[in-house]
């Protein structure tokens, strides 16, 4: 799912496109797509772009009068800058929004048809679509601290939570946890005060460096190539790889659609956390440590 450092690059790559052009067309593939009745969507065409904004995970294309189309990806969902009039032809293309200046296209991969169009009239429609998260570039030490305490969840429950945190989501996640050397399945109400700095400005950090190295990437073109894996990340996706820090091999836990990805030296004192997969199949045989597992892989050469 595109996360924060996403969301900003896309909406910095619109900004040059769209802001103060007209809509000339929307064209609609899958009904799926767009989620609202009223207004329609018909009521945006002619309509001037005013502003695009970040709404947790969401883009909210701004359009004169006060219509909004906001935009959420959810996993598989992405945007395409292509030719003015591009013709739909992939079986991945949704819809395209069409200006002067070209077309924008919505894609989604996959089956499950999550990603969503609501048109909405009023600032006060608008309030229904944000969950009134945490920035994190515009919390104090405290507000972040009141946040992550706010309930008792695991780190990267709590992370994840589009309620408590704005944009964060299972990728970044578990890049930040890396950075301030905490166990994904701490519970938030254990940190001490300095931890809970740690992971704010590890928060802060993280983001920041993924926003700009992204930024760079697409200086002079269209972000097409939006993924939640990255080569340079220090743990997502790396299971089974040496972490940058320690070079012992990346863990993870595996649950529902997605995993989180660790470093047991790094993050949980050599421990090897559950996974709800592997660690009921093995049961007894599970190793309970990264030391206990480099012994099971000695005795089997």
């Amino acid at each position: 799912m595109p996360e924060f450092p996403d969301i900003v690059v896309y909406i910095e790559s619109l900004q040059r496109r769209i802001e103060g052009v007209p809509l000339e067309n929307f064209r609609l593939k899958s009904m799926f797509l767009v989620r609202s009745v009223e207004p329609p969507i018909s009521a945006l065409i002619g309509r001037t772009v005013s502003e695009i904004r970040r709404m947790g995970k969401q883009i909210v294309i701004c359009f004169e009068n006060d219509l909004f189309a906001v935009i959420h990806l959810m996993i598989a969902g992405r945007l395409q800058w292509k030719d003015r009039g591009v013709r739909l032809t992939g079986k991945n293309e949704l819809a395209a929004f069409d200006f002067s200046s070209g077309s924008l296209l919505m894609t989604e991969a996959g089956t499950k048809k999550r990603a969503s169009i609501h048109i909405v009239r009023g600032v006060e429609g608008l309030k229904a679509f944000n969950r009134n998260a945490l920035e994190i570039f515009n919390a104090k030490l405290s507000e972040f601290s009141n946040a992550l305490r706010r309930e008792n969840h695991t780190l990267k429950r709590s992370l994840t939570d589009p309620r408590l945190f704005s944009g964060i989501g299972n990728a970044y996640s578990d890049e930040i946890l890396h950075r301030a050397r905490l166990s994904p399945m701490r519970l938030t109400a254990s940190l001490s005060e300095n931890e809970i700095q740690t992971l704010f400005e590890a928060c802060r950090s993280v983001l920041t460096e993924w926003t700009d190295r992204l930024r760079r990437q697409s200086v002079d073109s269209f972000p097409s190539k939006v993924t939640a894996f990255h080569s340079e990340m220090a743990v997502h996706g790396k299971y089974g790889k040496p972490c940058p820090v320690c070079e012992s091999p990346v863990q993870r836990i595996v649950y529902a659609e997605n995993e989180c990805n660790y470093c047991a030296r790094c993050q949980t004192g050599g421990k090897l956390l559950a996974d709800r997969a592997f660690s009921r199949l093995l049961k007894d045989d599970w190793p309970r440590s990264l030391d206990e597992m480099e012994k099971h892989f000695e005795a089997r050469r």
